[in-house]
């Protein structure tokens, strides 16, 4: 059995965001992809916009109960009409002089039914853009909030996955996220630090089923050997490690610059995009070494295929990842 635990970097930077980001997910989806998107929406979506860009009041108000899981963390970017497109946001946050007037909708929200404060983005000054959207801390027992359905999904049904209702929410002016017009700019933000958690989901998932696999294919025989001994099951075997050594070293560099305060928003969506990529081509894998059984319930390789597809869609979809890197290298070209 391999010993993921023995790849974990001794780093003396300080972990912060390796662990919060990556090695939480990474380990829970070996097992159960709902428990690592639970964690991971509520650490890098729920707390993590109000502990990078909240005032000292916020990060006291909020933080302490966040982070010691006393209560989740919600996040609402997705609209019905804003999906990848997230600058067509048409929830509203009217300025009423000592408030703001939330309204709208936001779907698709990990944690929705059960988080306690969510970080919303609203359009608060029309006509200006991505720079008339802000971003808000809103409470879940304010008057004119309504947890609305919950999705039936194809994976991580484990996941609580909703659609949340804003109707003349009335949103203190203390609870306005950072400085006004800035609410695009933290989601990007925001998100660039997610697709490292996503990334380490896929990576879990990846090598929950290899490790699946490699139980099930050195315990099974077929014509008076065992399916591992033959040498396709070995080619097999041998790309699926490949592939998920490579996208442990992408997710890995992420974190590192993000720990170290450096640039990352193309490392991230590399690792992401690989990684994701990546753990589709495993799972099927693991699924095709199993035989029959790996496309019924008595082996959790099926479930593992299953939750990862939600990995090449959210926290931008594989589309947009490729958008972000091609972007980054003409950049970087043209300013060289």
């Amino acid at each position: 059995m391999v010993s993921w635990a023995s790849r974990i970097p001794k780093s003396t930077a300080a972990p912060e965001w390796i662990t919060l980001h990556m090695l939480w997910p990474w380990k829970k989806s070996r097992v159960c992809g709902s428990t690592a998107l639970g964690l991971a929406a509520h650490v890098s979506l729920g707390c993590g916009p109000i502990y990078l860009f909240g005032t000292e009041e916020q990060k006291k108000k909020y933080l302490p109960d966040l982070c010691a899981g006393k209560h989740m963390g919600g996040f609402g970017l997705t609209e019905p009409q804003a999906g990848s497109d997230a600058g067509a946001t048409q929830t509203t946050a009217v300025d009423k002089g000592d408030h703001f007037l939330l309204n709208g909708t936001k779907v698709y929200c990990t944690n929705g039914s059960y988080a306690k404060t969510y970080v919303v983005s609203a359009v608060a000054e029309k006509g200006k853009g991505t720079r008339g959207i802000s971003c808000f801390i809103v409470e879940r027992d304010w008057d004119g909030f309504a947890v609305g359905k919950k999705e039936r999904k194809l994976g991580v049904r484990g996941s609580d996955t909703v659609v949340l209702h804003f109707h003349d929410v009335k949103i203190p002016k203390e609870n306005l996220l950072g400085k006004p017009g800035e609410g695009f700019k933290q989601m990007l933000i925001t998100l660039d630090g997610g697709r490292i958690s996503i990334g380490s989901m896929s990576l879990g998932l990846a090598e929950g089923a290899y490790l699946e696999t490699l139980k099930y294919v050195t315990g099974r025989k077929a014509f008076d050997q065992r399916i591992a001994d033959f040498q396709a099951t070995q080619f097999k075997l041998a790309d699926m490690l490949v592939s998920i050594e490579a996208a442990r070293h992408l997710i890995f560099d992420a974190a590192r610059k993000k720990d170290d305060g450096e640039e990352f928003s193309r490392e991230a969506a590399m690792a992401k995009l690989y990684a994701s990529e990546m753990a589709a081509r495993v799972t099927s894998q693991a699924i095709q070494l199993h035989g029959g059984y790996g496309y019924i319930r008595e082996y959790p390789v099926e479930r593992m295929f299953r939750d990862n597809k939600l990995t090449e869609i959210g926290e931008g979809t594989s589309e947009i990842q490729r958008l972000v890197i091609g972007r980054s290298i003409l950049k970087e070209w043209e300013s060289a």
